[in-house]
This record gives structure tokens, C-alpha cells and sequence, in this order.
């Protein structure tokens, strides 16, 4: 990810835009939120606006990079702070269940803005795109050393890509459904990935994935 033009340096204003800036962004939609809007709440004026971020493009990637930076912090320390991976793969998810209950939470802030900027060549949707790829690798790497290298592993990319779906399913659902319910559903989802035993029909007949229950 590029750094947005004018976010070099910190200061008190800038960070308070920004602030101000990822809260509206998340609550109220990126496109629905202006400039004029931005410095009402923040407050600032026009000229210290464009002194940090020299378009509304670039308060709106930095955002995105903040959202990011956090969301890479998040999963990383969980993974630290255990000693397996399954119990790095728990962790992570630990935090995507924690999130659902979260107060104000409305979803995943990354996937509210691609769906505000669906076209894969716009810089919003780049952003999570890339994003997205680094989870899923991040993911995939884990699941490699869950399943070793046993004849008959489930390929560990698929558990990746179904833990990323558990994720955004999650998301999307919990402020909407009891977020409890749902931290509780993904949950066990994410122990039926780390008890599966077989991938299926990628591998021919044979035994079904097994589910705890």
C-alpha cells in the first residue's frame, strides 16, 4: 500500500481529522461524508485541512491505512501470544468474535468500503484487496502447520479462504442478528476447520469433513 500524499509527519490536527474523518467514514458511508462536514466536527479549517491531506482521496486512503495498520496489529499480536498454531488460528479468531460485540460496530470497516467502491481499479478497492490477500496468506501459512504434511491434508488454502468467509459472514451478520449468537457460530465454525479431517470431493470419494458437535 502507497502512502497517501500529505500523510507524512504527525500532528494534533491532522490526527484529529483523521479521527474525525474514520468515524463519519464508518458510520455514515465514505461517499456520504464531505469535506465541509469533516471540518464542522473535527472542527479545522479549509487551510489545515489541505496542509495534511491535499484532496478529500487522500484523508480517505489514509483511513483505509489506519484501519488497515490496525487490523495487521491486531492479527499479529494474536499470534504472538500463543505457542501453536491452532491456537494462533483460535486466537485470530478470538478477535473477530470479540469485534461483533463491539459497541457502534456496523461490520467490517474494509468491506463497507468496497462495497461503496466495487470497480477493482479504484484505489479504495485496491487498498482492501491487498489487504485481504496478506489475511488470507497470513491464514493459509497457519493452516499449513495445523494439517502438516499428512497424505490426505485438506488443502490448506481452502481452510484459509473458508476462514475468510466465516469472517465476513460474521461481519456482516452481527449487527444485525444477536452478536453473541453469531461470535458463537463462527466460533465453532473455526474449531470444525481445525478438526477437519478430509477435503471431500477435491480428493475423490472418501470421508466428509468431520465437525465437532
Amino acid at each position: 500500500m502507497t502512502t497517501p500524499q500529505g500523510s507524512a509527519g504527525r500532528s494534533e490536527a491532522r490526527e484529529r481529522l483523521l479521527a474525525t474523518a474514520s468515524r463519519l467514514f464508518y458510520r455514515e458511508g465514505i461517499r456520504s461524508v464531505g469535506v465541509e462536514r469533516i471540518l464542522a466536527e473535527a472542527p479545522a479549517t479549509r487551510a489545515t485541512f489541505y496542509r495534511h491531506y491535499p484532496s478529500r482521496d487522500d484523508l480517505v486512503l489514509a483511513y483505509l491505512g489506519s484501519v488497515d495498520t490496525q487490523l495487521r496489529a491486531q492479527v499479529r499480536a494474536a499470534i504472538d501470544a500463543v505457542a501453536s498454531a491452532a491456537d494462533a488460528v483460535r486466537a485470530v479468531g478470538a478477535t473477530v468474535a470479540d469485534a461483533l460485540g463491539t459497541p457502534g460496530f456496523l461490520g467490517c470497516a474494509l468491506l463497507r468500503a468496497a462495497a461503496e467502491f466495487p470497480h477493482s481499479d479504484d484505489p479504495v478497492h485496491r487498498v482492501v484487496a491487498e489487504h485481504r490477500a496478506w489475511f488470507a496468506t497470513t491464514m493459509t501459512g497457519l493452516f499449513a502447520q495445523v494439517y502438516g504434511s499428512e497424505p490426505g491434508r485438506p488443502r490448506v488454502d481452502h481452510a484459509a479462504q473458508h476462514f475468510v468467509m466465516l469472517r465476513d459472514g460474521a461481519m456482516s451478520a452481527a449487527h444485525i442478528d444477536h452478536a453473541e449468537d453469531i461470535a458463537m457460530v463462527f466460533q465453532r465454525g473455526v474449531e470444525g476447520l481445525l478438526a477437519v479431517l478430509h477435503t471431500g470431493p477435491d480428493h475423490g470419494a472418501g470421508p466428509q469433513p468431520r465437525w465437532p458437535s
